[in-house]
Parts: C-alpha cells; sequence; structure tokens
C-alpha cells in the first residue's frame, strides 16, 4: 500500500502530473489510459466509438481492478469511478489522490469532449453534466484532495507531494 492514484476530470493533469511526481519521488509511474490503448490498439475516443460507453467502462473497469503495483503514481482515467470494483482494488494499492479542478477551468483546458475520449454515460451529453455526476463520486474514493485551479503543473505536483508526505 504505497503508491499513490491519481483520480479527476480529463485534464486534471492526473498523467502529467503523474509522471513528473513519480520521478522526483524515485516511484515508478502507470497510466491507465495507455494501458488501456495498447492492449486495445486504438486511441481512447477510438475505442469509445468501437465499443460504446458501457463497452469501454468494462475495459477500463477490467485493467483497473487487475493493477499490480509497487511504489508507483498511478494516474487513471476520468471515468474510473464509475466502477466501485475498480475504486476498490485501488485503493487497497494505496492513497487515493483527487485533482480536483473546476468546471470552469475543465471547459477552458478541453475544448471538446468527443475528441479527448470522455465517457459520456446515458443521459450525459454535456461537461455540466458529466462535471455533477463525476464530482461526488471522485469526492467518495479520495484520500486527499489537492485543488489544482491556477495552479502550473509543478505546482500540481508540489501540492500533491506535499498533501501525501513527500518532500521533493
Amino acid at each position: 500500500m504505497d503508491d499513490l492514484v491519481l483520480i479527476g476530470m480529463p485534464s486534471s493533469g492526473k498523467s502529467t502530473a503523474g509522471v513528473l511526481l513519480a520521478k522526483r519521488i524515485g516511484y515508478g509511474f502507470i497510466d491507465t489510459d495507455l494501458i488501456i490503448q495498447g492492449e486495445q490498439g486504438a486511441l481512447l475516443s477510438e475505442i469509445i466509438e468501437r465499443e460504446g460507453a458501457e463497452g469501454f467502462l468494462a475495459i477500463e473497469e477490467r485493467v483497473n481492478a487487475g493493477i499490480a503495483a509497487m511504489r508507483c503514481v498511478i494516474a487513471t482515467g476520468g471515468s474510473v469511478c464509475y466502477s466501485s470494483r475498480a475504486m476498490e482494488h485501488l485503493k487497497k494499492l494505496g492513497k487515493i489522490v483527487y485533482l480536483a479542478l473546476s468546471e470552469q477551468e475543465v471547459a477552458r483546458r478541453i475544448p471538446s469532449l468527443a475528441k479527448r475520449g470522455v465517457v459520456m454515460r446515458g443521459d450525459v451529453h454535456t461537461l455540466e453534466e458529466l462535471y455533477a455526476e463525476r464530482v461526488p463520486l471522485y469526492e467518495k474514493y479520495a484520500d486527499v484532495t489537492v485543488y489544482c485551479d491556477g495552479q502550473t503543473i509543478d505546482e500540481t505536483v508540489a501540492a500533491i507531494a506535499a498533501a501525501t508526505g513527500f518532500k521533493i
């Protein structure tokens, strides 16, 4: 249980901050979206288009629930929060760190949800609806919350390290 698991909305910095944090604290780095893309031989947006939202979520759940890591920073996809099975497994691996962004900041960072490969379930069609659906789930699973609005990537990395007891 020495891993750090990053969760949060798309564009919150999970992958970018995660890899920098891992280097600075001497941990390995795992990006579950890259594992999915490699396994499926396609971009996330292509997998979602091919498999549909529920098909993609099943793949994401299987990959995240099967992660085996030790002393790693794990960057998850934004939709991992929909799977209690995956989140319970990740919680056993280590500390869950929610990288929180305001809805306005997410909108600024992601002009197009579809091009980004963002899973939209059921009646969710807008960023506002997606944000309202996911934020309570991120908050439910988080051990630590780091607020990222207005921060550079280096400030976000430093904030994650400080919030999880690492000196960088």
